[in-house]
């Protein structure tokens, strides 16, 4: 039997990205809610509250789609992903409420990202494993920006699932997974502390230390640098950016997981012909 073209690849990994897009919007949405009523429900009995709790938010993988305004249960013509949206006019069928810009972009990145992993790696285990990194990232990245949560429910299982990957030296050993997993928690965690220390206030949460100790694990110490840097640079063009032209107040708070997140599938994808160009330039230089 013939294998199948690179491309066809390539065109199954979209698609599937846009499937999976469309669970990760539900992953979104309902994760963050989700704490909430359990952190409600875990403080009641803390405090012996007798009042009853409120309902439990949807579950993520067996509640049915629905409009967030009217309720109404979505058809399977409406959740298909990206043309569902484009077909619906950017509003419910039943209430005539707009519906989220954020369905169709997650879906879009979804579908483009799990393209370019099979593109990168080719049909193969590492593929397989680049797409559930990415997933996550997309998820964490679109929480982050909504609640400004990371939440361990996802950040975790990514840093152990990198260190899994490195026992059988996927794509680092496991000594470089351990260090790059410790390296990345430690940096994060020591500038926190230096810069409370120095302003009296928080400029990053437990979840950004979190984030970069599963990237270190998935790619060990000497990604981190550039990550941080990537990640610092595009926080600060996309800050900038919203300031000018949205008169952002300097003030808010502005999460940083998305960025580390980018910068990290960046570095993922290609970071090994960015260091090729970078030592090319180096030598030429020289």
């Amino acid at each position: 039997m013939p294998e199948m073209p690179l491309v066809i690849w390539i065109v199954f990994a979209g698609v599937l990205g846009l499937l999976v897009g469309s669970f990760l919007n539900v992953v979104i949405l309902r994760l963050p809610e989700r704490m909430a009523a359990a952190w409600e429900q875990e403080a009641r009995d803390v405090l012996e509250l007798e009042a009853e709790a409120p309902p439990m938010p949807p579950g993520i993988v067996r509640e049915p789609s629905h409009c967030p305004q009217c309720k109404h249960r979505l058809s399977p013509l409406d959740n298909i992903p990206l043309f569902g949206w484009l077909l619906l006019r950017g509003r419910c069928r039943y209430c005539r409420a707009k519906i989220s810009i954020q369905y169709p972009l997650v879906e879009l990145l979804a579908g483009v990202l799990s393209a370019v992993i099979v593109w990168k790696f080719g049909p193969s285990w590492p593929a397989l494993a680049g797409l559930t990194l990415t997933w996550f990232l997309i998820a964490l990245s679109g929480i982050d920006f909504r609640t400004q949560l990371l939440p361990d429910q996802l950040t975790l299982p990514l840093l152990w699932l990198g260190m899994l990957l490195a026992l059988i030296s996927m794509f680092i050993t496991a000594q470089t997974a351990i260090l790059g997993a410790a390296i990345g928690y430690l940096s994060l965690w020591s500038v926190y502390w230096l810069f409370k220390l120095l302003t009296g206030k928080d400029g990053m949460g437990y979840g950004d230390f979190k984030l970069l100790a599963a990237l270190g694990a998935w790619m060990g110490p000497s990604a981190l640098l550039p990550i941080i840097l990537l990640s610092s640079f595009i926080g600060a063009l996309v800050g900038g950016s919203l300031m000018i032209l949205r008169k952002r107040d300097s003030q808010i708070p502005m999460p940083f997981g998305p960025f580390i997140a980018s910068a990290g599938w960046v570095w993922f994808v290609g970071g090994s012909c960015f260091l090729q160009w970078y030592l090319t330039l180096f030598s030429t230089h020289g």
